[in-house]
């Protein structure tokens, strides 16, 4: 199955002053199998060694010394590290915290080999007090689940992935056309972007197994608190965890999970649910000026969740998004809202954790709010999901008007529209614009 990561992963290869890379992203969006195919396609051998799987693999690296590690390995694994030939893959590596370390020395000692890591629970071995990091020895890569885009060349649609990248041809897609991308979109709300999830779809078409296999990702998530939560205490992470599907698009509010534990239980419990990967929090800025993270005010915040398929099957709305004609109407909009905000967060520099922002204003009389917020060429560019065509707009003329932007977003089921100010553009070109403005950017 075919990821973006993988030409990332290609040109990694060929950096001259490459660094170790260390993948990281949620259970189950991927990592294993897309460092295993880029390996095997594209070096003589691949060597990989899982610390989950095989603990006595951790003495490799009792010394920082890499020229001992790599006679180690051979030793242990029978095989034989060429620089330039091998890709050496350490996965699991958060069970091994003396192997991150060991990065900066292959960095600074060992150029030539190029070794990747990938851990699903790494980033709270990174997060932990005791741990230091080799800053600047070491290439951060982020994983997500499948986007919009990767979904229609995963069943086939490469062509017509390529096509929405026009958006001369968007100006005029024929209407058949727009119905069938739109009903790739409905598709895709229920299957997200799981790898498993939509290898399944691809193979059988069957819903039903794909939803079992959705509810198995749960179930392992589930399973994982124990392993992060020694600090708080599983009840928390289980009530925050099955709270989130319910405040997709809201502001989240701690009493809404259970008023009767304290907010900073629950704080602690989604921070950590956070850390996993299996939510993002929106947070909300004042839009007055970049970088959007200074305006940032901490106790106001949204959510969304890790997939979209995953929040069907929290949800359980599954028939509401096979028969709502309105997108944006589903689950009260949280549907559309994740959507978008999956798409904005996959689109990002892959190199760098992502953000989301959203706006508001309190104001008596005149409140508003803006879905999301994005910057785009030293530009803000605010973002509203909007239901049909004519969808009411006061919130973008709003913030437009108080800070002179040139333009703003409406995302919907209507068709395209290179309207100024405000840009029409259905869910399904989300991605194609804003790699477009990305690539105008650079050239």
């Amino acid at each position: 199955m075919k990821r973006d990561i993988y030409e990332t992963l290609c040109r990694w290869k060929d950096e001259v002053n490459r660094r170790p890379l260390l993948i990281r992203g949620a259970r189950q969006t991927g990592k294993t199998y897309i460092v295993n195919e880029f390996g095997q396609k594209n070096f003589t051998s691949l060597i990989t060694i899982n610390f989950e799987r095989n603990p006595e693999y951790k003495d490799i690296f009792s010394s920082n010394n890499p020229v001992e590690n790599l006679e180690k390995i051979s030793l242990y694994t029978g095989k034989r590290t060429v620089p330039r030939k091998t890709l050496l893959f350490l996965d699991e590596i958060q069970e091994c915290p003396q192997a991150i370390m060991s990065l900066r020395y292959f960095f600074e000692e060992l150029p030539a080999i190029h070794i990747i890591a990938a851990g699903s629970l790494v980033e709270f071995t990174l997060a932990s007090e005791d741990f230091k990091m080799p800053v600047g020895r070491i290439q951060y890569l982020y994983l997500f689940p499948l986007s919009f885009g990767e979904f229609l060349s995963a069943i086939g649609e490469e062509n017509l992935r390529s096509y929405l990248f026009d958006f001369s041809k968007l100006t005029n897609l024929p209407e058949t056309l727009h119905n069938k991308l739109n009903e790739y979109v409905r598709k895709y709300f229920l299957t997200g972007g799981m790898p498993a999830v939509v290898r399944e779809y691809c193979t059988s078409h069957d819903m039903l197994n794909c939803q079992k296999i959705q509810r198995s990702i749960i179930d392992t998530y589930i399973d994982d608190f124990a392993k992060y939560s020694r600090n708080s205490k599983h009840q928390y992470l289980r009530k925050v965890f099955n709270a989130v599907p319910a405040m997709v698009g809201q502001k989240f509010v701690y009493s809404k999970v259970d008023n009767s534990i304290k907010s900073r239980d629950l704080k602690e419990a989604l921070e950590l649910l956070e850390t996993a990967g299996i939510v993002f929090r929106i947070k909300r800025t004042s839009g007055a000026g970049l970088p959007l993270a200074s305006g940032v005010n901490e106790s106001y915040f949204k959510v969304i969740f890790l997939d979209i398929g995953l929040l069907h099957a929290m949800s359980g709305v599954y028939a509401d998004t096979a028969k709502e004609k309105d997108f944006t109407s589903i689950f009260k909009g949280a549907v559309a809202e994740q959507f978008a905000g999956q798409e904005l967060i996959v689109c990002q520099n892959p190199y760098t954790k992502p953000g989301l922002y959203y706006w508001s204003r309190d104001a008596k009389n005149s409140s508003a709010e803006i879905d999301y917020l994005i910057a785009i060429n030293s530009e803000i560019v605010p973002i509203e999901i909007k239901s049909g065509s004519s969808g009411r707009m006061k919130s973008l003329m709003i913030f437009i008007k108080a800070y002179n932007s040139k333009r703003g977003i409406k995302i919907s089921q209507a068709p395209f529209k290179a309207e100024i100010p405000i840009m029409s553009l259905p869910f399904y070109a989300i991605e194609s614009f804003l790699k477009i403005e990305i690539t105008h950017a650079l050239s």
